[in-house]
């Protein structure tokens, strides 16, 4: 091939390279497949090769190649490149836009809303189009000069795109951005390093900036970097001689150019816009890509945001937003023991309350004996609390200079706390020495909360399951004190699902005295022994509106009086007396008052109005059914699984099944919610 019809065929795949490169890292469109792609690649690089005058540094063959350098050169930003200020409550944003305010008056309506990147901050510049330099921000000054391994990513135009006629694009042109590494990548890398032995990275913006400042272009080209440009770092007049006078219209360009553009980031109108974009993408944090840890919020007016100018080394007209903290610090309160499926004791630390990632724990797990010795955490300790992603919090740091000489080193147990059995050792691992304790102790807690007990919707065996196996729950009393921070930390679970579950454990917090004794598993004691205690305690002069005034009769009862009830015998009336007489028991009941359970007895209803009548649910209402439930049988009505000839009423909610047309096709009433809570005296 001649040097002519090279330079021309060099030339066409250098766009076509460019434009498929821009689809993919800017458009997210993929136009070519990567071996397609690499296939272009190739014969670029032996055209350049057998034509070496012809290789131009705006070459997609540039991105990787070079020597090592011995070091870095260093590179003058012509205008500071600033840092921003720490907002992390609304309070702090309101004050902000307060500080804002006095400054550029009420002019400055509008806001844009920026995904605060956890990666590291660069700027490049262009010269007639073509990359010439790309430099870390130092100290805001003066950079590092880091141009070759900027070049290795491919979110990276080492062009400017043509963007039509009518934009006038200056001949120097200064863009800032960051460049971070995707999740995926991370894990790739550090899986590579462990195969070699070598010790992982702490987290991706660490690898971002150590791979960025690597001497050898291969290494960062192997790292996979990517990046998105945020800012035009031109003076307002040159912006506006563009056409810009607001930074979102920076954005636009720069899509336009070339560059990779943060899909997600949105203009805003109000503060409260603001907060709402905030607060979704706290939840969202762990759908992306890549790290965040809040947003850059920022006057979209660019005069306005000249007009405000600097304090100290951060613009007054924007501020970053962060979101709720990973980690923490607060003290130990207690450090609790906890049985697991397998008999397995676990050490909790119940702590003072504390924000970690947008919702409030008082429980981390400490895992096992070995931990909490290796850590020597000790009640009333300052301690540092971890939480990311779906990993469960937990204590990842003591901080002992902070002691009062009043914290008290915990022992592990010599005796289950469920059972009372010794406790062995098994290897990391502290186990009750009664093989079914462990397991008895979850199928009691899965009684406790069964249809004929409290009845409460939505904890079943899974979800005990995933308490006990966090520590967040140790006896049935727990349930009633667990905090949605406490749920919706854990795997699989979410702010929706850890609201419905407090709410209705909240609302099953009252309950008949014959479910509650049902509740406890007492051998023996199955509904109908329950209803029958249940009514003998009812005809005791003593008022009973607690589990402590229950304990209180119970203890009084003797034997005798117990084989006094109808179908008690001598067995069972030993297994009632033994329950009520064990210390561990009377501690739980007096628990389970603290935590705000209620009785009440037949004839201590709201009323008896609903007495005998039978009603059927269907659909959803604004409650839960479970509460419809209670709600209905606390009145003496009582409520049917099926509709049939018996049935009096069936309450249909939104979207009934199947039990509407049975109702309408055997003529029983229907009733909406509204006629329900009505019936049952209960305002809307």
């Amino acid at each position: 091939m001649q040097e002519k019809a090279a330079r021309e065929r060099i030339q066409k795949l250098k766009e076509e390279i460019n434009r498929h490169r821009y689809a993919y890292h800017v458009l997210d469109k993929q136009t070519l497949s990567p071996e397609a792609l690499d296939s272009l690649k190739k014969e670029l690089f032996d055209l350049e090769q057998e034509f070496p005058r012809l290789i131009t540094p705006d070459s997609p063959t540039r991105r990787v190649g070079g020597k090592p350098l011995k070091s870095f050169g260093k590179a003058h930003h012509e205008t500071p490149m600033l840092s921003f200020n720490d907002a992390f409550s609304r309070a702090d944003m309101d004050a902000w836009a307060r500080r804002a305010g006095d400054v550029l008056g009420r002019s400055a309506r509008a806001f844009y809303c920026e995904l605060k990147i956890d990666g590291l901050a660069i700027e490049l510049v262009y010269e007639n189009g073509v990359l010439v330099q790309g430099s870390t921000r130092g100290d805001g000054v003066t950079g590092e000069d880091v141009t070759q391994n900027l070049k290795t990513i491919e979110a990276i135009p080492l062009t400017l795109r043509a963007t039509g006629s009518g934009l006038r694009v200056p001949s120097r042109l200064v863009v800032r951005g960051e460049v971070f590494l995707a999740k995926d990548e991370f894990r790739r890398v550090n899986r590579e390093r462990e195969k070699q032995g070598e010790a992982p990275y702490a987290n991706p913006r660490n690898l971002a900036a150590g791979s960025v400042r690597q001497l050898d272009p291969r290494v960062t080209s192997a790292r996979r970097l990517t990046s998105f440009a945020y800012d035009i770092a031109l003076p307002q007049a040159d912006l506006k001689r563009m056409g810009i006078t607001e930074h979102d219209e920076e954005h636009a360009l720069l899509k336009k150019l070339g560059f990779r553009i943060n899909p997600h980031n949105r203009r805003t109108e109000t503060l409260a816009d603001v907060f709402a974009f905030r607060d979704e993408w706290e939840r969202k944090r762990e759908r992306l890509e890549y790290e965040i840890d809040g947003i850059v919020v920022m006057v979209n007016d660019n005069a306005l945001f000249e007009k405000a100018g600097v304090i100290g080394k951060a613009p007054r007209a924007a501020i970053a937003y962060k979101f709720s903290p990973r980690e923490a610090t607060t003290s130990v309160l207690d450090i609790l023991f906890q049985v697991g499926r397998t008999g397995v004791i676990t050490p909790v630390a119940h702590l003072a309350p504390v924000n970690l990632g947008g919702v409030t724990i008082e429980h981390a797990t400490l895992h096992n004996f070995d931990q909490v010795m290796s850590l020597d955490v000790r009640v009333g300790d300052t301690v540092v609390v971890s939480r990311a992603g779906d990993v469960i919090p937990q204590v990842t740091q003591v901080l002992p200079h902070l002691r009062a000489g009043k914290e008290r080193k915990q022992k592990p147990p010599a005796v289950c706390p469920v059972d009372g059995s010794p406790v062995v050792r098994d290897g990391a691992f502290y186990r009750c020495s009664n093989p079914r304790c462990g397991a008895r102790h979850r199928e009691a807690l899965r009684h406790f909360v069964s249809r004929g007990a409290f009845d409460v919707e939505g904890v079943g065996p899974r979800v005990i399951d995933a308490f006990l196996g966090a520590g967040i729950m140790r006896d049935a009393a727990d349930l009633f004190t667990i905090r949605e921070g406490d749920i919706s930390s854990l795997p699989r679970f979410g702010e929706k699902s850890a609201q419905n579950i407090v709410r209705e454990l909240k609302e099953k917090r009252r309950v008949s005295l014959k479910r509650f004794i049902y509740s406890l598993g007492i051998l023996h004691v199955g509904e109908e022994t329950s209803a029958l205690l249940a009514k003998r305690m009812s005809s005791v002069e003593a008022k009973i509106s607690k589990p402590v005034d229950m304990l209180s009769v119970m203890q009084k009862m003797s034997m005798g009086d117990l084989q006094e009830i109808p179908d008690i015998g001598p067995a069972v009336s030993r297994s009632i007396y033994d329950w009520f007489h064990e210390k561990r028991n009377a501690e739980f009941l007096e628990k389970l008052d603290k935590a705000g359970v209620r009785l009440y007895s037949e004839a201590q209803r709201v009323n008896s109005h609903l007495q005998g009548i039978k009603f059927v649910l269907t659909g959803t209402l604004s409650f839960s059914r479970s509460e419809a439930k209670h709600r209905i049988e606390e009145r003496g009505g009582n409520v049917m699984e099926s509709v049939s000839g018996e049935t009096d009423y069936v309450v249909a909610g939104e979207a009934p099944g199947t039990k509407l047309a049975e109702a309408r096709r055997k003529g029983v009433k229907v009733i909406d919610e509204k006629e329900f809570l009505k019936l049952i005296h209960v305002s809307h």
